[in-house]
């Protein structure tokens, strides 16, 4: 039985803006379509989700695997597997242990699976390498602050320069990672509380004044952040960005309006960030963000089974119906798909020794954290 799960909607006008900017970072070009009667799909497909049921990675494979089992040829079955624990960790060593390489075995993966691969942490027995990405869901993040630091944007970062600020946060290799990088390249004096369950008891505690600035993503964002904005009980600062088919950072079609990290460094800097620090906050934000969930198969997969995949994925989230139905689930992100997936996390996954070296000395100088 599929649960159904609440999810915030976007505004349709919201929507329908961003649709008309669009995200570059489509992997939707032409490729050469794959004959269903060449391919024979499997007629069960197991699809391990490596958290509880109800959660958003569980929600997310939830609303895709209807489109894609009446899309694929055969309309085969696609049984979803929940084997949580580790926060994802235990599921996806599992997967890389267990998993059939006929097309059968998929796994959903997300950001709390991507960093702990790139920090190297002990407890990872899998390797992205030995998987191949089918498709991927991007999702945005706005940073924001107490209207006393500033009632402006200006006004605020000029304050982060100034004194300290609190951010009520998690830990510091998860979703804030590249949000704390951000903040430190930009200049701020980030006193950093972890120990929050969720993205959402930190907003809570910025609402309560206990925190000084925030982040949410999108969705979140959306639904619970701008009312207070509205309400002039907090400023945004910058958006964290897209990245467009070439890799680059541009605006997020959800908050055109917001500039992007690397514009307000620039602003501040009279430079593009560049260096260690950049090449970090760069690419976890490309695997947590942009690259937030996926769909991963074993890469030994037949060749054919993977391009019929992408190509069924491709076919019906160009659809009037799917981008309809999409609104809620994923906001103004279009799926990227195929190759444009593959080249993107190819990139984010691989960090050099140099990069590495500046974030474990930095993570533990600043935050007490090791690698």
């Amino acid at each position: 039985m599929i649960q159904k799960t609440a999810v915030s909607h976007l505004s349709l006008g919201r929507l329908k803006n961003a649709a008309l900017l669009g995200i570059a970072i489509t992997g939707l070009g032409l490729t050469s379509s794959v004959q269903a009667q060449d391919v024979e799909v499997p007629g069960n497909i197991k699809w391990t989700i490596p958290f509880g049921v109800g959660g958003g990675t569980d929600v997310w494979a939830r609303f895709f695997s209807p489109w894609l089992s009446k899309s694929l040829p055969g309309e085969p079955t696609i049984m979803i597997d929940n084997v949580p624990g580790g926060g994802s960790i235990n599921g996806a060593n599992l997967f890389a242990v267990r998993a059939k390489s006929d097309g059968s075995d998929w796994l959903g993966t997300s950001a709390s699976t991507q960093y702990p691969a790139m920090l190297n942490d002990p407890r990872v027995r899998y390797d992205y390498s030995d998987w191949t990405p089918i498709l991927a869901t991007p999702t945005g993040g706005v940073v924001y602050a107490q209207p006393s630091l500033g009632e402006t944007a200006d006004k605020a970062l000029d304050a982060l320069l100034q004194q300290p600020v609190k951010l009520a946060a998690q830990n510091p290799t998860g979703l804030e990672l590249p949000v704390l990088i951000a903040l430190d390249m930009l200049g701020a004096d980030v006193q950093a509380v972890f120990g929050m369950r969720s993205r959402g008891e930190g907003r809570l505690a910025f609402e309560r004044g206990e925190a000084d600035i925030d982040f949410q993503t999108t969705s979140a964002y959306l639904s619970n952040v701008e009312p207070l904005v509205d309400a002039g009980k907090a400023v945004p600062l910058f958006s964290l960005g897209a990245l467009n088919d070439e890799g680059k950072i541009v605006r997020d079609p959800a908050f055109p309006e917001l500039p992007t990290f690397n514009e307000v460094y620039q602003a501040r800097h009279g430079e593009a960030p560049s260096g260690n620090a950049y090449e970090a906050f760069r690419k976890f934000f490309a695997s947590g963000y942009s690259l937030q969930k996926l769909i991963m198969v074993p890469k030994d997969t037949p060749q054919a089974l993977i391009d019929t995949y992408r190509q069924t994925a491709r076919d019906f989230v160009g659809t009037e119906a799917f981008k309809e139905a999409a609104a809620a689930q994923l906001g103004p992100y279009t799926p990227v798909i195929g190759d444009a997936a593959q080249r993107h996390l190819d990139d984010a996954m691989s960090i050099d020794d140099a990069t590495r070296d500046w974030l474990a000395d930095w993570l533990e100088s600043e935050h007490g954290a090791k690698i």
